[in-house]
């Protein structure tokens, strides 16, 4: 069994917590509104493309959830 290199990024838009998760070996990267609609989904992506768009997630004020985590540890 492949472990993939899943992150799942947290962030507050418009009062609203918003959800991404991005995977740099399959170039894909959801995004998810507070009640897990799928708002955005990009695929074809390349590793670089992947690692660019988490970076600007962290910029902005995203959070990268611990996979150890408990959840909603974060608020």
């Amino acid at each position: 069994m492949v472990k993939k290199s899943v992150n799942i990024w947290i962030w507050i838009q418009n009062g609203k917590i918003v959800k991404a998760i991005s995977c740099a070996e399959d170039g894909i990267i959801r995004i998810y509104d507070e009640n897990d609609n799928l708002v955005m989904k990009r695929t074809g992506l390349t590793k670089f493309q992947v690692k660019q768009v988490e970076i600007n997630l962290k910029i902005y004020g995203a959070r990268r959830l611990n996979k150890h985590a408990e959840p909603f540890k974060f608020l």
